[in-house]
C-alpha cells in the first residue's frame, strides 16, 4: 500500500492509499479536483473511493466531479450524510470497512463539526485525522464543544504510539510556535521543529507524524484535563 499526498488549494492534503498490486485507490479528503486527476491520469490510477472525515468545502470540494468521472463511490458517517456532497455508503461509529484490499475502522470524533470522523487502517497503522488532530495542534471547535473536543483527542492518544498521523493541513510550523510559547523547555519539540524546517525547506510536507511524535511535542495531547486544554484552545483561537 503506498500513500502519495496531494497539495490542494492554499495549505490542505488530500491523500490518495494505492494499492500497488492492481493500482485501485482511495482518495481521502479531496478538496478539489484537478490535482487529483492530474496525479490518476499519469500514474494510470483506478480511483475506486472517496473518503470524507467531515462536510467542510475544503475538504468535500472534489467529491462531485471526481465521483462522476471515474464513478467512485463516496463514504463518510451516517450522521453527515445530508451534508457530505453524492456520499453512497454511510458508516457509524465503530464501523469496520472494508473494499477490495482496504479496510478501516471508523471513529466519531467530534469537536471541529459535529459529524467528523477518522479512518484508522490498522493493517497499515495508520490514522486520517482530518482537521481534529494537526501536528502540533488540533482544529478549532466550530460545532462541538470543549468536552467533545478533548474527549476525542484522548480517543487518538489511545492508538498505537507508531501510528503515522496523517491530517488535513499543513500547519505545523505555525502550530509549532504556539507549542513553543507554553512549553518552552520541550526539548523534542525543539527538535521536532528543526526537523520540520528542515523539511519544508527542502520542499517537503511536515507530514505523516507519529502519535508518539504528538505525546511528546503537540501541547493539546499534553493537555491533562479539560479545563488547561480549553484555556490552551481559547489562547490558540486568538495567537
Amino acid at each position: 500500500m503506498k500513500i502519495e499526498i496531494i497539495k490542494c488549494l492554499q495549505d490542505n492534503y488530500s491523500y490518495l492509499l494505492i494499492e500497488k498490486e492492481n493500482n485501485y485507490a482511495c482518495v481521502i479528503d479531496p478538496s478539489e479536483s484537478d490535482p487529483i486527476i492530474k496525479y490518476i491520469e499519469n500514474n494510470n490510477i483506478k480511483l475506486k473511493f472517496i473518503l470524507n472525515t467531515h462536510h467542510h468545502f475544503d475538504h468535500v470540494g472534489g467529491n462531485k466531479y471526481l465521483k462522476k468521472k471515474y464513478n467512485s463511490k463516496v463514504i463518510g458517517f451516517k450522521k453527515d450524510k445530508d451534508r457530505i456532497p453524492e456520499i453512497d455508503i454511510c458508516l457509524d461509529d465503530k464501523e469496520t470497512w472494508k473494499n477490495e484490499k482496504f479496510e478501516a475502522k471508523i471513529y466519531h470524533i467530534p469537536g471541529h463539526t459535529s459529524g467528523h470522523i477518522c479512518y484508522h487502517f490498522f493493517k497499515q497503522n495508520i490514522l486520517f485525522t482530518g482537521d481534529t488532530l494537526f501536528s502540533l495542534g488540533c482544529g478549532k471547535i466550530f460545532e462541538g464543544t470543549y468536552e467533545q473536543m478533548f474527549s476525542s483527542l484522548q480517543l487518538i492518544k489511545s492508538f498505537p504510539k507508531d501510528t503515522k498521523i496523517y491530517c488535513g493541513h499543513e500547519y505545523t510550523l505555525k502550530n509549532s510556535n504556539f507549542c513553543l510559547k507554553y512549553d518552552k523547555n520541550n526539548s523534542a519539540l525543539k527538535e521536532k521543529i528543526l526537523l520540520v524546517k528542515e523539511n519544508l525547506k527542502k520542499g517537503l510536507p511536515s507530514i505523516p507524524s507519529t502519535l508518539q511524535d504528538e505525546l511528546n511535542c503537540n501541547i493539546f495531547l499534553r493537555s491533562k484535563d479539560i479545563e488547561t486544554f480549553s484555556k490552551l484552545r481559547d489562547l490558540k483561537d486568538n495567537f
